[in-house]
Formats: structure tokens, sequence, C-alpha cells
């Protein structure tokens, strides 16, 4: 049996596709080795896969968790402490390295008001009132990150990620269109999910172009087979919508020759 060593950080987007999509206690696509197995018997993938707060957070990360924040009983589900200030990325001995946009797109953290330190109270409204009240004193939102500012984090990313192991880098864009949106007036809206969206898939192709990763294409994936199927809303995809997702990353990767020997 062949071993596919696989470093996955990001969220639903990739480990729904990649490890397993499980729905009320069942699982509903059980990730990248289903597609392994139909296409390429003999080859396993095993997964790393870490959750991502976002590009920035990570770069200022430095392994270990502030010990104000290890101090409190923060629960926090799929994004633990010890996730969140990880450097597993940057030294990781992996075959291939996939990566998603998707936190940098849609999510906003805290900021320490006196050190910078990036933080995510993940469900904050379900924390503790007095967690709240500690996090409110010590902590601010900080803003969505611009485009530009996500492709500069990534491309730094890259370069540290390429110090250490020259393996493939995959990254998903994320899909523009959310099922039964009608929106056809964009005046006063300011930047929607959509738009927004579309913005970061042309960041990640030019850096794409400039670096040299493969991009996930999922946004194209999703739209070619009808996203008012394959998507449930703006980030979450049916189990058939994660399906095509980890087909196109086989497809990829078997491309790059990791699966199947390059042709001569």
């Amino acid at each position: 049996m062949k071993r596919l060593n696989l470093f996955v950080k990001g969220n639903v987007d990739v480990h729904d596709s990649l490890h397993s999509c499980v729905i009320g206690g069942v699982v509903r696509w059980n990730g990248i080795n289903e597609v392994l197995r139909e296409l390429h018997p003999g080859m396993l993938a095993r997964i790393k896969h870490e959750t991502w707060t976002r590009s920035d957070a990570l770069l200022a990360a430095d392994g270990a968790v502030p010990a104000e924040l290890a101090a409190r009983s923060f629960k926090l589900g799929p994004y633990p402490l010890t996730s969140q200030f990880s450097l597993a990325l940057f030294e990781t001995t992996a075959d291939a390295i996939i990566l998603t946009v998707q936190p940098d797109m849609a999510t906003r953290l805290l900021r320490h008001r006196a050190s910078g330190q990036l933080f995510y109270p993940y469900e904050m409204a379900a924390l503790a009132p007095e967690d709240r009240v500690w996090l409110a004193a010590h902590y601010e939102p900080d803003e969505l990150l611009t485009v530009e500012q996500s492709v500069a984090n990534f491309e730094t990313i890259i370069t540290r990620v390429r110090e250490r192991n020259d393996a493939p880098i995959l990254i998903y864009n994320v899909s523009a269109a959310i099922p039964g949106e009608t929106v056809h007036c964009l005046q006063g809206l300011g930047e929607t999910f959509t738009t927004r969206a579309r913005r970061f898939t042309l960041g990640l192709a030019e850096l794409s172009e400039k670096t040299g990763i493969s991009v996930i294409d999922v946004d194209s994936l999703l739209a070619r087979s009808g996203v008012d199927r394959v998507k449930l809303n703006a980030l979450h995809v049916t189990p058939e919508g994660y399906e095509l997702v980890a087909r196109e990353v086989v497809r990829v990767l078997d491309d790059l020759g990791l699966i199947r020997a390059p042709a001569h």
C-alpha cells in the first residue's frame, strides 16, 4: 500500500471534502480515500488536519499559547488554542500541503488591545459570562482582511513553507454563489459575500501565477454542477459537492506526479 501524506490546514471546506463529512452523526462523505480506492487502488492518503483562523494570525504565531489565554477555560470546539497558535505547517514533511482562503475571506478575529495578538473566540456567545467580560476588557474586534493583505500573507507563508519543504501546495478558493440569491442591484450594499469571494478568487489566481501554487477552483467546480443543488448556504456544501472537490484534488495531485509517475 502506497501512502500519500497530506498536511491540511483549514476549516469545513477542506476537512469535509478530504477527511469526512458527518451530518446528524452519519458519515455522508468519507473523504479523499473514497476517490483513491476507486481510481487508484493501492494508494491511501494519510491526513493531518488543523483548523485555521486566518493567515495573519498564523504568521504572528510563535508556536506557544499565550499564558493569559491558556489560564482560562475556553471551550473552543474545533479551534483549540494549540491549533490557533500552531507552527506545524512550517514544520511538516508531508508529500503535499493543502490550504484554503476561506478563513481570510470570512473570519473576524479579536485583537489584544495591548499586544495586538489575534484570537478566535469560537461561539463567543456560548462562553461563560465571566469569560466574555474578560475578553471585552482585553480584546477588540479586528477588521476583515483585504484581498491585498491576504495575498501578501499567503506569499509569505508559501516562502516559509518552501524553506523546509518543496512539496506541492494546493489552495482552495471559495464558491462565490449563494443558493437562491436574487440580488441584481448592489448600490448601497457595500461588499457582499459574492463580490468578496470573487475578489479573493482573482487574488488567488494572481498568487498562483507568481508562486506556482495550484488552485483548487471550488468556485468553478460547484458552478458547473449547479450551486442550488450542491451548496447549502454561503459556506457549506452538500456531500455531493464535497465529493466533487475531493475528486478535483486527486486529479491535481495525480497531475503533479504524486499518485502516478508523470509521463516523460
